[in-house]
């Protein structure tokens, strides 16, 4: 349906879209379009409150954090070479950047560029190459003018000052991300890799990668500091709608892999 965006039919966009629909609907059948609305509306108000967002999203994190093929017998701390998080046996050998969005210029002569989320990625990835010195691919394509992972490449280079050694550039989703450079790194010889994602993002990562069998240890980026409980958390809030936007996305996409990709 290329008519309707995907993330239109991601809530909390979706109860917004259910919402004036039952506001047309109640101009011709007032009682049946009314109920619709008002229950849109109260799963808007819902998704909006910080306390909501905040279960949603730890939900999301929790995920990937807490599937058995992330943990080990040892402490990490207890295994030579590893990484906490990270699968038992897999030592990274490089660093994967997955791409999140991109930053499109309306002025004449200015390049696109990344977005801020996957800005944040690039940064942590800049963070993990000064720390254990492995080499980076940057994985993402696009469907118009220069690739993600081209732009994600510029980025690193000129403003982190971070050498890129590879570009995964035809994947379109998270998926395609995990089988592509699975298929490069293993080309280079390279058999685990360090990849980097939100929090709230890792666990499709996670499962796209083992579903391609390529072993990998989240390094996801840091999060922001949760504010303590408080009435305020109960009244609605733009930042906690685009929150809950985050974990239904990735909650509703990780279901979706799981019955598009599963067979694999």
């Amino acid at each position: 349906m290329a008519w309707i965006s995907y993330s239109s039919l991601i809530p909390p966009n979706l109860f917004i879209l259910l919402a004036m629909i039952g506001v047309l609907i109640a101009w011709r059948r007032k009682p049946f379009g009314l109920a619709v609305a008002t229950a849109a509306i109260g799963l808007v108000y819902l998704a909006a409150m910080p306390v909501t967002a905040g279960l949603l999203i730890r939900s999301a994190e929790a995920i990937a954090f807490d599937e058995p093929t992330l943990r080990s017998d040892k402490p990490p701390e207890a295994i030579p070479g590893a990484i906490p998080g990270a699968i038992p046996g897999a030592i990274p050998g490089a660093i994967v950047v997955l791409a999140a969005d991109a930053r499109h210029s309306d002025t004449p002569g200015v390049p696109d560029t990344v977005g801020q989320l996957t800005l944040e990625r690039l940064a942590e990835a800049a963070r993990q190459w000064r720390r254990l010195g492995l080499p980076i691919l940057v994985s993402g394509g696009g469907p118009r003018g220069a690739s993600l992972a081209a732009r994600m490449s510029r980025v690193l280079q000129e403003d982190f000052r971070v050498p890129v050694q590879w570009r995964e550039e035809r994947s379109r989703n998270t998926f395609e991300n995990a089988l592509y450079s699975a298929e490069i790194l293993r080309g280079a010889g390279i058999h685990a890799a360090l990849v980097v994602a939100h929090p709230w993002d890792m666990a499709r990562a996670l499962w796209s990668f083992r579903a391609v069998g390529y072993p990998v240890v989240p390094s996801p980026t840091l999060e922001d500091g949760r504010p303590p409980l408080s009435i305020a958390a109960f009244l609605p809030q733009v930042p906690a709608l685009l929150e809950s936007y985050y974990a239904l996305h990735e909650l509703i996409g990780l279901a979706w892999y799981r019955v598009r990709y599963g067979h694999r």
